[in-house]
Parts: C-alpha cells; sequence; structure tokens
C-alpha cells in the first residue's frame, strides 16, 4: 500500500512558519520591548555564599544620579516568599517542610547571587552603579558545597534550625523483596558516579517588564516564559496576595527555555512592585553571569546503585542510593525532579525488584530545578551505566546483556516496580536496527585503524525510555476570521520548538488549508482563561490532539454554513484550499464569504480537548563511537547513530532538530559541561570562559531515523520528543569514553564531564599504576 504524505497535515516535512521573521531580525523579545517612560532595574547580588547581613546605608544609592527606587527585604515585608508546592511524602507520610525564596534576602545570604537589593533608574548603567553606592555588611560563614558530602558530620548546615542538611528523603519500590533478589543473586554489579551539574545557557537571557494599570487597579507581567498561566497564580497566590484577574501575564517570543525558564523569579515580583510604587513601566534585563548565578541550575546528583544477578545475567533486582542537591532553597519544581527521576530507574528493563532511596540535600549553591528531561536523564544515565558495568563484569557484549533484560512486547501493557504503566515498546528491534545503521560488527576493523594511528577507540550504546505528556490536557480554541485566516489559541509556550508550525499542521489537515493560513497565538492570560505550559515534552501530545479535534470540530461547522450557502447535503461538501466544494462539481465556496455567511460568531468558533490519564513512553537507541587521543585526551566523535520510537511523527524536519539539539546538549554534559563550586561556595565557572558549551565542531553529523510503534495512551499515537536527544546522548557518549579507556588501559569508570584534562589524567593514573 502507497502511503500518501500530505503537503500540510500530520506527517509533512513543512518548513518553520516563524522562521522568517527570526532569521530576518523581526523577532520580538522582552528585551525588544520599549514602552513610554520605562525605566531600568538592576539586583544587587550576594558575593557571599553564606552570610549574615547587615543593610547599614542605602541613602548614597537613592541620592545617585537617574535613581527613582532603591528597595530592600526592609519595603518588602508586604509580599509572600516563593514557594515550592511539589514535595512528595516521606517514608513516614510526612511532607517536609521547605525553605522558601525571599523576593529579597532578609538577615541571611545562602548562595553567591543571593538578592540583596534592587534599585530602579533611568538606565541600567545608572541602577547599576546606584546598587553599587549600596553599604551592606556580610559576616561571612563556612559554606556547604558540595553533594557528596552535605550530609556528612562536620559539613557546615546551610539551614542551622534543621539541625541537618537534609532537605527530604524518599523512597520508591520494595525494599524487603529487593534485598531477596540481592541474598539469591549469583553476581551483583555496583557502580559509584557524579551526575554533573549543568547551566542551560538559553540564547536569550531572561528579562521582564512590570507594568501597573491604576486605573484598572491591575498588574501586567512581559517576561520570557514556558507558560503565563502557572506565572499568574504563583505571583497572585503567593507573593501579591491578589486574584489572578488582576495580573496579566503576556510572554513574546522566546529564545530557549530548557525548563529553567518555567519558574517564577524574584526579579518578576519586583519590576511588579517597582511598577506600581512608581507608577512607571519598569524593565530587568539579567547577563549572562546571573544567569550562571541566580538561575536555577540542573542535574547534580551523587549516585550509588546496585544490579542484582542470576549466572545468566538476567536482572533479579536493583539498588539505588541518590544524594539529590536541591541548592539554598527549593525551588518550584526542585523537591519533585529527583522523585520523578527515581520512577524510571529500571529503563527499559524487566527487573522484578527496586529499591530506591532519594535523599536532598541542602547546599550553599544556586536552586536545582527542572533542565531539559528533569529527572528522566538522570534515571536514564544510572541504568545505562550500569548495565553496561553489568556485561563487562560479566565479560559479556553490552547489546547481549541488553537483549536478555529487555522488557519484551508481548509484556505490555508493563508496569513497572515504580508503579509506572507502559503502554507499548520494541526495545530490541529499534537496538537491532541502530546496530545495523551504525555497522556495530565492523567496530572491530576501525578499532585497528585507530591503533595504527596512534589513537583509542571506543563504542557505546544506550536504549532508553523516558515519561512525557504527563497525564492532564491541554484544550485548543479555533477561529475563522473574515478574511479567511484562522487562528489557534492554546495555553502552551513556544520556547523556540517550532509551535506555529507543528499545530497549524493538525489544523490544516482537518481544514485541508495552507499552514500559512493559520495563526497560533499563545502566551497572555488575557486571551486564554488557563494553559498547562510548556514541559515534559506535552505541548504536542495533548496540545497537538486538541489543535486536531478543534480543526475537525470547526470543518464541521463549515461544511454546515457552506452547504446551507450552496444549497446542497453537509455530508456532500468538501474542504479544499480554503473552500468548500460540493464533492465533484466546481461549485464552491471560500472561507471568507462562509465567515460573512455565518449566522452568529460562534459558528466560527471551534474547541478541542483531550485529556490523557496516563504518560506516554518514548524510546530509542542511541549509539555513539569516538577517538581518543591518549596524548592530550582529546575526544572525537566520529559517528552517531540514534533510532527513536515517538509513536508518531508530526513532522520530520521539526523532529530531527529537537533531537539533534537535545544530543548537543547531552554529549555537552557527557563531555565538557561542569558547574564547579569552590570550598567557600564561589562559582568558578561563572561564564563561558570557563564554562564548556559544545560548539559546532564538538558534534559531527548524526544518522537519525525512527522506528515507531504508535503509543495506545495518546488518541493520536505519539508520545513527545522534546527531551529525548538529552536522555539517550549522555549515556551513549559516556559508554564510549569508557569502553575506549577500557579496551586500551583496562579503566572501568571516568565520571562527567569527560574533559581531556580529566581523561588524560585518569589514564596517566592507570599507566602509573601498572
Amino acid at each position: 500500500m502507497t502511503v500518501v504524505t500530505p503537503r500540510f497535515g500530520v506527517g509533512a516535512s513543512v518548513l518553520r512558519v516563524e522562521d522568517s521573521a527570526f532569521i530576518t531580525g523581526r523577532g520580538r523579545y522582552t528585551d525588544d520591548i520599549s514602552l513610554p517612560g520605562m525605566l531600568h532595574g538592576f539586583v544587587l547580588r550576594s558575593p557571599m555564599a553564606k552570610a549574615t547581613v547587615r543593610m547599614v546605608s542605602v541613602d548614597a544609592a537613592k541620592n545617585a544620579p537617574g535613581v527613582h527606587l532603591v528597595l530592600t527585604s526592609a519595603e518588602l515585608a508586604g509580599l509572600g516568599d516563593l514557594k515550592s508546592s511539589v514535595m512528595q511524602k516521606q517514608p513516614d507520610g510526612s511532607r517536609a517542610q521547605t525553605r522558601d525564596i525571599p523576593i529579597l534576602c532578609r538577615d541571611r545570604v545562602h548562595h553567591v547571587g543571593d538578592a540583596v537589593a534592587f534599585v530602579v533608574a533611568d538606565s541600567r548603567a545608572q541602577a547599576q552603579d546606584a546598587a553599587e553606592l549600596i553599604e551592606v555588611e556580610y559576616d561571612a560563614e563556612a559554606a556547604a558545597n558540595d553533594t557528596a558530602t552535605a550530609l556528612d558530620p562536620g559539613t557546615p548546615l546551610v539551614w542551622p534550625e534543621l539541625g541537618s542538611n537534609r532537605a527530604f528523603l524518599y523512597e520508591i519500590g520494595d525494599v524487603a523483596k529487593t534485598e531477596k533478589a540481592f541474598a539469591s543473586a549469583s553476581r551483583v554489579s555496583r557502580v559509584v558516579f557524579v551526575n554533573n551539574r549543568l547551566v542551560s545557557n538559553f540564547m536569550e537571557p531572561r528579562a521582564a517588564i512590570g507594568e501597573w494599570h491604576a486605573g484598572e487597579g491591575r498588574y501586567q507581567l512581559t517576561t520570557g516564559s514556558q507558560g503565563v498561566h502557572s506565572m499568574r497564580s504563583i505571583l497572585a497566590g503567593q507573593v501579591f496576595n491578589i486574584e489572578p484577574q488582576k495580573l496579566r501575564v503576556v510572554t513574546p517570543d522566546v529564545g530557549g527555555g530548557f525548563g529553567t525558564k518555567a519558574f517564577v523569579y524574584r526579579e518578576h515580583a519586583l519590576v511588579l512592585e517597582a511598577a506600581r510604587r512608581l507608577g512607571r513601566p519598569v524593565k530587568w534585563v539579567g547577563d549572562r553571569t546571573e544567569h550562571f548565578l541566580a538561575d536555577a541550575q540542573g542535574r547534580d546528583n551523587a549516585v550509588t546503585a546496585e544490579m542484582a544477578m542470576d549466572d545468566d545475567g538476567r536482572f533479579l533486582g536493583l539498588r539505588v542510593r541518590t544524594l539529590a542537591n536541591v541548592g539554598a532553597y527549593c525551588s518550584q519544581y526542585g523537591p519533585f525532579i529527583p522523585y520523578i527521576g527515581a520512577t524510571m530507574s529500571t529503563g527499559v528493563y524487566d527487573i522484578g525488584a527496586l529499591a530506591v532511596t532519594v535523599a536532598g540535600v541542602y547546599t550553599n549553591t544556586t536552586p536545582v530545578d527542572a533542565y531539559r528531561g528533569a529527572g528522566r536523564p538522570e534515571a536514564a544515565f544510572m541504568i545505562e551505566k550500569l548495565v553496561d558495568v553489568c556485561a563487562r563484569d560479566l565479560g559479556m557484549g553490552p547489546d547481549e546483556i541488553r537483549r536478555r533484560n529487555f522488557i519484551r512486547p508481548g509484556q505490555f501493557p508493563y508496569r513497572t516496580q515504580s508503579g509506572r504503566l507502559y503502554d507499548v515498546g520494541e526495545f530490541e528491534a529499534h537496538m537491532h536496527l541502530a546496530m545495523e545503521r551504525a555497522g556495530w560488527d565492523g567496530f572491530e576493523g576501525r578499532l585497528e585503524q585507530s591503533r595504527a594511528a596512534g589513537r583509542i577507540r571506543g563504542i557505546g550504546m544506550a536504549t532508553y525510555v523516558e515519561a512525557s505528556a504527563f497525564p492532564g490536557s491541554e484544550p485548543a480554541y479555533l477561529e475563522l476570521h473574515p478574511d479567511g485566516s484562522l487562528t489557534l489559541a492554546i495555553g502552551t509556550q513556544s520556547n523556540g520548538q517550532g509551535h506555529a508550525t507543528a499545530y497549524a499542521q493538525f489544523v490544516a489537515e482537518k481544514l485541508n488549508v495552507d499552514v500559512a493560513r493559520v495563526k497560533v497565538q499563545q502566551g497572555d492570560t488575557d486571551r486564554l482563561e488557563t494553559g498547562g505550559g510548556t514541559g515534559g515534552s506535552r505541548s504536542i501530545p495533548l496540545g497537538g490532539v486538541s489543535a486536531s479535534r478543534a480543526g475537525e470540530a470547526l470543518a464541521e461547522k463549515l461544511r454546515r454554513i457552506a452547504a446551507d450557502e450552496l444549497e446542497a447535503a453537509p455530508a456532500d461538501i468538501e474542504l479544499v484550499d480554503g473552500s468548500a466544494r460540493i464533492v465533484g462539481t466546481d461549485r464552491s465556496i471560500g472561507f471568507a464569504e462562509i465567515a460573512k455567511a455565518a449566522k452568529k460568531p460562534e459558528d466560527l468558533r471551534a474547541a478541542g480537548d483531550f485529556v490523557q490519564h496516563e504518560a506516554t513512553y518514548p524510546n530509542g537507541t542511541h549509539i555513539c563511537e569516538l577517538e581518543i587521543d591518549p596524548d592530550t585526551g582529546h575526544v572525537e566523535i566520529l559517528a552517531y547513530t540514534i533510532v527513536d520510537d515517538f509513536g508518531v511523527t508530526v513532522n520530520p524536519i521539526l523532529l530531527a532538530g529537537q533531537i539533534h539539539g537535545g544530543v548537543v546538549q547531552g554529549i555537552g554534559q557527557a563531555l565538557s559541561e561542569g558547574t564547579v563550586y569552590g570550598e567557600d561556595g564561589q562559582m568558578l565557572t561563572a561564564s563561558f570562559m570557563d564554562y564548556a558549551v559544545p560548539r559546532a565542531d564538538s558534534v559531527p553529523g548524526f544518522h537519525f531515523e525512527t522506528r515507531n510503534v504508535p503509543s495506545t495512551t495518546n488518541a493520536l499515537g505519539m508520545k513527545g520528543a522534546g527531551e529525548a536527544g538529552t536522555i539517550g546522548a549522555a549515556p551513549a557518549t559516556m559508554n564510549a569514553v569508557t569502553d575506549a579507556l577500557y579496551r586500551a588501559y583496562g579503566i572501568r569508570h571516568i565520571d562527567m564531564p569527560a574533559t581531556p584534562s580529566r581523561i588524560w589524567k585518569t589514564i596517566r593514573d592507570a599507566v602509573a599504576a601498572k
């Protein structure tokens, strides 16, 4: 049977409709907006990681040229703190108390970059100059800066009143069952490693504009975000104690988010409060250093994992102990991230027993929260690293041990030991295809070529599964306008993913119109009362179904109107290229004429919704092949192969872009990115001089294809793809690095990031030890 791909519908490789504006400089980001009478703010931040604080004097700052306002904590007594509401239950059934983020610090600071004062002036430069005139006394104390030692006796306490640096304790699985599995095991393999802390480093630094409309008694916040509705709820409810309708939140174009722009930050509240006091708009724009010091960061776990196996290498039980750094405060979703990761601990494997312990720990560092993948990359890295160790311990190939332990197609739907319900999966099939595409069987010949050139070579794989599109819904609202164009309003938020194209494809498919006629509207709480925002790869699996259903509902309405105008039956009307036509004739009426013929506005509007009750589970295989120069430690990735199962592909071009970008971020974590704090809590990697994001020459071309098995959970079979590249890339890359080091030197472990200096030192130590 021949499969015909539609020009504009689902499955078509439609070029991004939004790119023309972006590449010609017509994008409109928060900092591009200039309002009459607008003032500019600057945040004075703590240079100390832990200290008591005394505000000596702000008089010089208040009297500095151009200054209109100086705010300290003393002026903000009426504003509430930013609280996390996602703390999970501990083993005793309690939920640990959070440590909340004050809008400005009161008598203590808890990390370098903590906000101390806010200055508003005619220009940012004047505000920054005035901030330097504020007299602050810091009485510095010893800081806790390391995840692995945070609970050790003698480590300074971030919050002394707690008596410990432990923020929370979670347990997942069945301890007794797992201990029994380990007692019966023939072999046990073990890994101890660090999942390194990362900084998002999106292209557009955060920015915010606050306005106060006195006549309405109403605030307006304009800011780059991943969803305006959650921001409105938190700011209105937690900070200002007002009705949500008293705050409008607007998001223009956004230059990257990766989870980090999903959160409410202090500056959002500060620009709003300053605007109210001054009766003028107030803009704050962060710089790159502030991003490093103040924006929520990602990952940062210290992990011990063990696998119990029988004589044949079949997995009997998994035991994991994780220390998860939450930073100095509980960020918005911070306490939930390690929990959700723990629920994915068993990955793609049929493991009969699981016991996971997660201890959140406070340190005097920037708070940690969701970063692309949000817990799932940590889980995938743990299990895929451990599975390679198991194979090496048993003298078995990494493909063979996976093959023996995969959940098999006949076992679905499959309930994991953490309670996750996988609907479908053919894990061995995509691993086999990826190995074929990567030339796995010919690796030994390529290895000899590398040896002849004085280099070492490795190949590594990761077979991952992740949870996406978590239970919920995302309604979509579609309207036909008098000129025949259409607007789809939806409560997600594009951060560069291509929503304007993808959503338009769902509508175009149902109405048979060019995607250029469909405008997607997001990012305004006045336009939509509710919205779930973007995160967890939810936008297309949930919002796409709703957009499709809205298109279907509007198509039915348009057929009825056209049938009346053309004196035909609705069943005889087809929609073709922006018009309605009687099938088999040339009698038609355009969408603009249909709009004029509508008797009431509701006839030109339709809504679609889809409530999903379980997550979807994208999965796939990544294979990385690389060379290492043993004299320098430099890594060159020679080939990278990806075979993924996303259920249904909406747009192959958009999908490839998502996967390529995600893989580069995963490679960055594996080989170059690492956030380093000194013993005094100072961040030592607070600029691109010291924090190495991957460059174009860091990565090869990718071979990417899909082997899709449609989801039975999602109404259209989709699974989500926004985070998958990141999830598979770090373990595949590090397994390749370790493979090269083990073949050449017997080295069994190296932590991320595997920088040239770290690899070089590891090789030198191994050679010296022989």
